[in-house]
């Protein structure tokens, strides 16, 4: 509550606040120091353009005044200020940031300890004690430091404004509450019995010191010099210290009621919802606000009170949740210290087994070396041992011979040298190509490539993107009509991980294998063409470039048991006009043109209608079943895409690849109904006329997707009648729905 009690100005308690029309507050004091004062003649000028000069020396403060007269002026100035009376001018100040020049700049403002910027107190300017001849009056002006609105100061002054009393009284209350609480606080650190008050409260430290205390155990220095030292607080119970002692007394019989501003004799006794201000009843029967809306003091009193009790349990509403919020932060705040350790721990853990492995997979390559050096130097060291006994043998048997050659004795040489010839020429016969080269090179056959790990462990770094959450399935928008279902899913909040797309899988309504339906950003999806009366299961996943997250919860959908449907106007030949909500169909050609419905069948049982709402001439009306790609410029059946039943006022025939079978008779006329029966699960496909079978089963063994078709020309109108059920006859046969 002490930042509410601060004079935005001069940063300490508030003395003798006044009330801005901004309903703002500003000590009196305060309030002089930032009035400004213009002449009326300036009033036109732009603020650049203001004269400023220096200020005045203080002999020109009165003319032939003495050397004290410009200190006794200032004295009588502020002492008149002091007392309240008798010195207007003391509060029209003047403030000018001009030059003599006239191309000035605006005087720099100030910082109040609040922060809130003001403009400084400029001496007047020349000449202003003693206006020049043929200037106006002086307005004077005061700027609120908090919202900068200005208001203007009538004769009255700064006494124009209302004195806060309450907020004096509240202030005063404050201050002896604070001092009675800084006379209880006791020292938390002192060795004496008892303690000594307390003069400061480290706000880090959490504990009270007194001065002794405080310069021996919390010196302003080393680690304690950015610790903030407060006065001791408030206890809840001292008075104006939080609690309510007092409070009742000190607003209402402690104090003299206020009077009213502008007549001294008179108490407030009623409210100017205009003006919104208290006003005393001579205010209502002389002064400006007699033709105002007012009421009664007490009662606006009562209901300011009950609008400020509601607006406090909405601040105080908002003021839990901010204390539930820090109490979430502060959790944060541990969370978040636990997990860097958890993660510092997993980091050295990992780093510690890639070390590891990277050791244990040296010591194996090391190894290989060694045994690869070895076998090399046991292959060379068993060629020098086998080079050097043949060569020491070779030697041998060389200078034997040289001696057997130095004889002389020809008979005995004969009878060696058969033999000796022999043993030169196996000698020299060991000596074959490749015996005087190294079976091994000097080179190791090893080939260590260590990039692709080096840039491994140069990119080793922590992922940044993590798989997506788990979806979550809008079951509210989720819906089936006819054999389309609807799908709607979103992220859970919170979710940071980026996603790229979805993949929305969807069974075979039988019970079978997933399969894919949709891959895309969109967190909605339709699938249409399913079989109606079956039961689909749906799931869906997100991915990103991390991979594929895990599967939503399977929601269940069920396709309608009947079919409803229109004739499709996109699929129409441009000579078909539909009307009725595209349940009705007419043409505008003489010629047999065709209209496809919008659902298309593959699987069940299903039947519909169709009534002739007018039929002339004796047309040839066609009903039946088509591919999508039917020729739609003839009559329904003279292509392969079709499986048709045209019909007169006499007769019918069947008719597929402009082949015609069953003749029939009975046709149609005006208000008849035409009934058609696709059985898929007997594959065939049967025709009604007001209610009789019209001859055989029309087709069978017909498989694939099939939509319901007409074709009609000009002479004949018809609607369609859907989401019927299967005929008494038929429901005894047909096989049950897959």
């Amino acid at each position: 509550m002490e930042e509410e009690l601060k004079c935005p100005v001069c940063g300490s308690l508030f003395r003798e606040p006044i009330i801005l029309p901004c309903s703002h507050n500003v000590c009196l004091p305060c309030a002089r120091t930032i009035a400004v004062q213009t002449p009326e003649s300036e009033q036109h000028l732009p603020p650049l353009l203001h004269p400023r000069g220096p200020a005045p020396p203080a002999a020109a403060a009165a003319p032939g005044a003495g050397p004290g007269a410009a200190a006794g002026s200032a004295a009588c100035l502020d002492s008149e200020c002091a007392a309240g009376g008798g010195g207007d001018h003391a509060d029209k100040l003047s403030l000018h940031s001009e030059t003599d020049s006239g191309y000035g700049s605006y005087t720099p403002s100030l910082k109040s300890p609040n922060g809130v910027r003001v403009l400084p107190l400029v001496p007047a300017p020349p000449g202003a004690a003693a206006a020049p001849r043929g200037a106006g009056p002086a307005s004077s002006s005061l700027t609120c430091p908090q919202c900068h609105r200005s208001a203007s100061l009538d004769q009255r002054g700064l006494r124009g404004f209302q004195r806060n009393r309450l907020l004096e009284a509240i202030v005063q209350r404050y201050q002896q509450g604070r001092a009675a609480a800084a006379a209880a606080a006791k020292c938390q650190l002192c060795d004496r019995s008892p303690p000594e008050p307390a003069a400061v409260l480290c706000e880090q430290c959490e504990v009270l010191y007194c001065s002794a205390c405080q310069l021996r155990c919390h010196p302003a220095r080393g680690p304690f010099a950015k610790h903030r030292l407060a006065p001791p607080p408030a206890h809840p119970g001292a008075p104006g210290g939080g609690g309510d002692g007092g409070g009742g007394k000190g607003a209402g019989g402690g104090r003299k009621l206020p009077t009213c501003a502008e007549h001294d004799l008179e108490n407030y006794s009623m409210y100017c919802v205009s003006c919104r201000s208290p006003v005393c009843y001579q205010c209502l029967e002389e002064g400006k606000h007699s033709k105002h809306d007012v009421k009664a003091l007490g009662a606006m009193w009562k209901q300011h009170k009950a609008q400020l009790s509601q607006a406090l349990n909405g601040v105080s509403d908002k003021a839990k949740e901010a204390k539930e919020f820090l109490v979430q932060l502060k959790n944060l705040l541990q969370q978040i210290q636990e997990n860097g350790l958890d993660y510092e721990a997993c980091l050295v853990a990992q780093c510690d087994a890639l070390v590891d492995a990277l050791t244990r997979q040296k010591a194996k390559l090391l190894t290989k070396v060694t045994k690869e050096r070895e076998h090399k130097l046991k292959v060379v060291w068993d060629q020098i041992n086998h080079c050097t006994l043949k060569l020491r043998q070779s030697t041998g048997l060389m200078e034997y011979c040289l001696e057997v050659i130095k004889e002389n004795d020809p008979s005995g040489f004969l009878q060696i040298s058969d033999a000796l010839i022999k043993r030169v020429q196996v000698s020299q016969e060991q000596w074959v190509k490749g015996a005087l080269e190294p079976k091994v090179s000097a080179e190791f056959d090893l080939t260590l490539d260590s990039e692709p790990l080096l840039q491994s462990i140069h990119q080793l770094d922590f992922i940044q993107m993590k798989l997506p959450p788990v979806p979550l399935l809008q079951l509210e928008k989720c819906c089936t009509r006819n054999n389309s279902v609807t799908l709607a899913w979103r992220m859970p909040p919170l979710s940071h991980n980026p996603v790229e797309g979805y993949i929305l899988e969807l069974d075979d309504g039988d019970g079978g294998q997933f399969r894919e339906v949709y891959v895309g950003k969109e967190t909605l999806c339709t699938i249409d063409g399913l079989h109606f009366n079956s039961t689909y299961n749906a799931r869906v996943k997100a991915f990103n470039s991390s991979g594929v997250g895990p599967y939503s919860k399977t929601v269940i959908l069920q396709t309608s048991d009947v079919a409803w449907f229109t004739f499709d106007p996109s699929s129409a030949h441009r000579d078909i006009v539909l009307s009725n909500d595209n349940q009705t169909a007419t043409c505008n050609s003489y010629d047999d043109r065709v209209v496809l419905g919008t659902a298309a069948f593959s699987k069940g049982v299903h039947y519909w209608e169709l009534h002739v709402d007018r039929y002339d001439n004796h047309p040839d009306p066609a009903f039946g079943i088509a591919r999508i790609n039917v020729v739609k410029d003839m009559m329904l059946g003279k292509d392969d895409k079709a499986w048709a039943m045209y019909v007169d006022n006499n007769r019918s025939w069947f008719m597929h690849c402009n082949s015609h079978t069953n003749r029939t008779e009975g046709g149609v006329s005006k208000g008849a109904t035409v009934g058609v029966l696709l059985d898929l699960n007997k594959h065939n496909l049967t025709f009604y006329i007001n209610g009789q079978q019209q001859g055989p089963p029309a087709f069978e063994n017909i498989e694939g997707v099939f939509m319901p078709a007409l074709s009609l020309n000009r002479n004949v109108q018809v609607t369609l009648h859907t989401g019927l059920e299967v005929p008494q006859c038929v429901k005894q046969t047909k096989l049950p729905n897959n």
